[in-house]
């Protein structure tokens, strides 16, 4: 697990960035943390990273944008209204864990027990100041015994 501190809402689009240039078709993302703790600011940097040039926002009320970058599809999916995982899967967002996108979902803490074996995860929390964020990335393969 990496961790790093973020002291300004440019500091986090930055590390998104340089994230982002660093996934690849397949990777799933999944992002936790507080209302305001930065998740949509980080994947605005990730899609920017990825070379989206649509402009990026949560899709809090659409509940999933997709954009264009060059490698494929990138999924933005915001689950910020969705209160069990019987509901995400009826959405049925699993369909884009694929290896034609890469899925960015915001307030995953509900299914985390739904995403793929192989996955990151990226968590943030509040810091000392106002404008502080601690920002964790971990990559996880689950084995499937």
């Amino acid at each position: 697990m990496r961790t790093f501190l973020s002291r300004s809402a440019e500091e986090t689009l930055a590390l998104g960035r340089s994230f982002g240039a660093s996934l690849k078709p397949g990777d799933v993302v999944a992002l936790c943390g507080n209302l305001g703790s930065g998740k949509t600011q980080f994947v605005i940097g990730v899609c920017e990273g990825l070379g989206v040039s649509n402009h990026v926002g949560s899709p809090t009320f659409t509940l999933i944008n997709e954009y264009t970058a060059g490698l494929g599809k990138v999924v933005h999916i915001d689950l910020y209204r969705i209160a069990s995982p019987v509901e995400v899967v009826e959405l049925g967002i699993e369909e884009y864990f694929d290896e034609r996108s890469v899925c960015l979902i915001e307030w995953a803490e509900t299914i985390l027990s739904l995403l793929p074996r192989r996955h990151h995860l990226v968590r943030f929390k509040y810091g000392a100041d106002e404008s502080e964020r601690e920002i964790s990335i971990e990559e996880f393969e689950v084995s499937s015994v």
